[in-house]
């Protein structure tokens, strides 16, 4: 009968009443798996266990109980397991339950809950379980409702059809055997089949696991008012409210404070940002009357912990403010004596502000952190190390080479690692990191690697993901490279890599086997002529990146013919990085898609210097960049391509061409921040014209080019010339061109085609106004010259207008 209890869980009822004063004694949580079919009996064993629990943790203490329930309500199997929790679990009043969708379940993140019920029957979204998990508190149960245990690896869930695409209509299922795999092997966790009425694995737990709180001593000298580090919970949390202090006083002229904070996921790193610059505003309004400050992350979403517990510091302290919304997420706290504003990351270089708060910093590439550092003097970078917002470790790694080599930055950085809401030694937590790789760590690399580097001694590999995904030690090794080597990593990621059914793995390996370098690619199109067709008026397609910003952009029909691989992602161990472990990787891959008769090899990303580099020099071509930056990354995405074959070469001949041009006449509108020198790698590339200097500009605009060359005349009035100039100059093939420095091409860049003001050329060439209007003027000296013959001194200033050549300006 549905919703009877079988004797074979009562007796682990029995079993885990021993075990609920362990958890909460050790401040550590429990997973349960019900897995089946039936649906009234699933939530009834599901709400009989919360029940049982409950009752045992209130007898030791426990007042207040609350639970979280997750399911997708567009599947009706789905709602009625849900209703029928909801009838059971309702009649036991001490629980209060919350009942919500996976797509709102961002809300809930810095929210403290006892239970957790995740339904996994119709999808298992990697992201979901790793930002979910953390929010109960030890003492507490997870429990995941799952389809029967022998079907659910080939479970066509949403995750896994979304990563399909019309070419690749059927997943892989490689990622449940693998999450399955994890549940049987780690402690903590039990698994019920409730069709079979079977224990499939007993809850159990490693002798003297603790997780006991430590005590919290607050510091004999501080200049907060202790009102502010009563909000603190851990002694991690108190030591960063310390820290902040360092804040209050603002540096000297060129001098920062730079504060880098990193946590494990759910440590209070953002918590505790938000008590400690209500501190800051506390004791800042003694020198100023309006105290700002400045938070920014990837999402609205990601400072809602800063923002909410920023709103309890401040009532404590009988603050009055109004709080700012936008799509449900606090965007700010404003008064008339204090503000605390969240802004897009692209925005905060361009904000003066007291203090700058970069949460989730590694979610945020690091170029951008980089312009962020100097466009202010007072900031906190905090940052997840191992969690799924992003790669912590990668982000020290990778940004604090800079601001710790640079003299005038005072650097305090502190890592907290106690959680907030349960213990140290969680099983759950070990069982969540390992599952989705949150803390995989590259290989240790010995002399004798390091040896085969140098000398390219290396092999390519190729990889089934079934057989990668048995491979415990090789799968942390590789997909620890993406977490080091890449700005943002999620667990999706891991799932993509696992299920989709187009992606390819390949790896570069020294001979002892370490991974020194992995890479994901998408094999995309070919695309039929209706679906062709459709795509060119604007509709979408799944997957197919390439192929689809190739015919929208550069509008050659014939490409959706073409079949290629698309590097998805392409890291190097970062030990070994600069070495050319990447470029022989493309080498190979490269001459395997050869191999297979595919024709071409591509990429996109956001650009940077550094990164167009590597794809230039490596044979591949700049064919389109996006109109607008990323608001998070800062960047522009840009897609590049190696033709292999004629066929193929034609078409990305024609689109290079097309790109040049598009970008000459747009770097005046939509491209008027692109750094120059990434504009300088894209102009310096082919197509170039053989290009009639004679009848580039009239007898007139030659004697205002001379005139602006000596002097009389400014740069402004002479604008149309210089751009002019400027566009034939990146044109002409270089041997047709007049020698200029390197400095004279980029103020060509800036001034001549972005149209900047000589204090925003100057900020960003790290040159002078007055020498780069000298520069300029060099510049217009050297191309009258170049294309008159004539020496700036030997010309004779002034037009003669005759009959003929009257006419011959008229019929330009």
């Amino acid at each position: 009968m549905p919703g009877k209890i079988p004797a074979s869980f009562l007796k682990i009822l029995t079993s885990h009443g021993r075990i609920v004063d362990q958890l909460v004694k050790n401040r550590v949580r429990a997973l349960y798996v019900l897995t089946g079919s039936d649906t009234g009996k699933m939530a009834a064993i599901a709400s009989r266990l919360i029940q049982y629990h409950s009752k045992r943790w209130m007898r030791l203490g426990k007042k207040e109980l609350n639970g979280l329930y997750i399911y997708h309500d567009e599947f009706p199997e789905a709602e009625e397991l849900k209703k029928a929790f909801e009838k059971t679990i309702d009649a036991f009043k001490p629980v209060r339950f919350q009942f919500s969708v996976y797509e709102k379940s961002d809300k809930y993140l810095g929210m403290t809950f006892s239970f957790l019920v995740m339904d996994l029957t119709k999808d298992l979204k990697p992201n979901d379980v790793g930002r979910l998990v953390g929010i109960v508190e030890g003492g507490g149960l997870i429990i995941f409702l799952a389809p029967p245990w022998s079907t659910w690896d080939e479970l066509k869930t949403i995750f896994k059809v979304g990563l399909t695409t019309p070419q690749y209509p059927e997943p892989r299922h490689v990622f449940i055997a693998w999450f399955k795999k994890q549940l049987l092997n780690h402690e903590g966790i039990c698994i019920y089949d409730i069709d079979n009425n079977k224990l499939i694995k007993k809850l159990s737990f490693k002798p003297g696991q603790t997780g006991a709180k430590e005590s919290i001593t607050l510091p004999e000298e501080k200049l907060f008012p202790k009102t502010i580090y009563e909000h603190a919970l851990t002694q991690d949390q108190v030591n960063v409210l310390k820290l902040m202090e360092n804040l209050f006083e603002k540096p000297k002229k060129n001098e920062k404070t730079v504060i880098v904070l990193t946590a494990d996921r759910g440590r209070g790193k953002s918590c505790s940002i938000g008590i400690g610059v209500v501190g800051l505003i506390h004791l800042l309004r003694r020198v100023k009357p309006k105290p700002r400050i400045l938070v920014t992350a990837p999402e609205p979403s990601n400072v809602q912990s800063l923002m909410m517990l920023a709103k309890k510091t401040l009532d404590s302290l009988d603050y009055k403010y109004e709080e700012v919304k936008r799509e449900g997420n606090i965007i700010e706290l404003r008064s008339e004596k204090f503000s605390i504003e969240y802004w897009e990351p692209i925005n905060i270089p361009k904000i003066r502000g007291d203090i700058v708060v970069v949460d989730e910093a590694a979610g945020i590439h690091v170029p951008l952190l980089y312009k962020i550092w100097e466009a202010h003097d007072r900031i906190i970078f905090s940052s997840t190390i191992h969690g799924y917002e992003g790669a912590g470790r990668g982000f020290t790694v990778r940004f604090l080479k800079r601001i710790k080599s640079h003299q005038g930055t005072r650097l305090i950085e502190y890592e907290m690692v106690e959680p907030i809401r349960y213990g140290l030694n969680d099983p759950v937590e070990k069982w969540q990191f390992d599952t989705l790789l949150l803390d995989a760590e590259p290989a240790e690399l010995s002399e004798e690697d390091l040896h085969a580097i140098e000398k390219k001694d290396l092999i390519y590999v190729k990889y089934e993901p079934a057989e990668l995904f048995e491979n415990e030690k090789e799968l942390r090794e590789l997909f620890g490279i993406y977490v080091l080597a890449h700005y943002r990593n999620e667990p999706d990621d891991l799932g993509m890599l696992a299920d989709a059914p187009h992606h390819l793995i390949r790896a570069v390996k020294t001979k002892t086997g370490k991974i020194v370098c992995a890479m994901q690619i998408a094999e995309e199109g070919p695309i039929d002529e209706a679906t062709a067709q459709e795509l060119l008026k604007g509709s979408k397609i799944p997957g197919n990146i390439i192929p689809d910003r190739f015919l929208k952009h550069i509008r050659i029909i014939d490409f959706a013919s073409t079949r290629g691989w698309r590097i998805v992602r392409i890291a190097t161990h970062p030990s070994v990085q600069g070495k050319g472990i990447g470029s022989w990787a493309l080498e190979k891959l490269v001459e395997e898609a050869a191999e297979r008769g595919l024709d071409w090899v591509g990429s996109g990303f956001g650009v940077s210097e550094e990164l167009l580099r590597f794809w230039v020099r490596n044979g591949f071509t700049p064919l389109h960049i996006s109109p607008d930056r990323n608001p998070v990354s800062g960047e522009y995405t840009i897609l590049v391509l190696k033709p292999i074959g004629d066929k193929t070469s034609e078409m990305v001949a024609r689109a290079r061409e097309e790109f040049k041009h598009k970008l000459l006449n747009s770097l005046p509108v939509n491209y008027r921040e692109m750094e120059p020198e990434i504009a300088h790698i894209f102009l310096s590339s082919e197509p170039f014209y053989d290009i009639d200097l004679t009848r580039l500009l009239t007898p007139i605009q030659l004697d205002r080019l001379w005139t602006y060359c000596l002097g009389p005349m400014t740069f402004e009035a002479a604008a149309d010339l210089m751009f002019t100039i400027a566009r034939t100059h990146w044109l002409l093939p270089p041997e047709k061109r007049p020698r200029l420095t390197r400095l004279m091409e980029l103020i060509l860049i800036t001034k001549g085609l972005q149209g900047l003001t000589w204090d925003e050329a100057s900020s960003i060439l790290k040159s002078s106004p007055k020498h780069l209007q000298k520069e300029a003027h060099e510049i217009a000296c050297t191309y009258f010259s170049h294309i008159t013959g004539i020496s700036k001194d030997d010309y004779k200033p002034g037009v003669r207008i005759q009959q003929s050549q009257t006419a011959s300006i008229s019929s330009r």
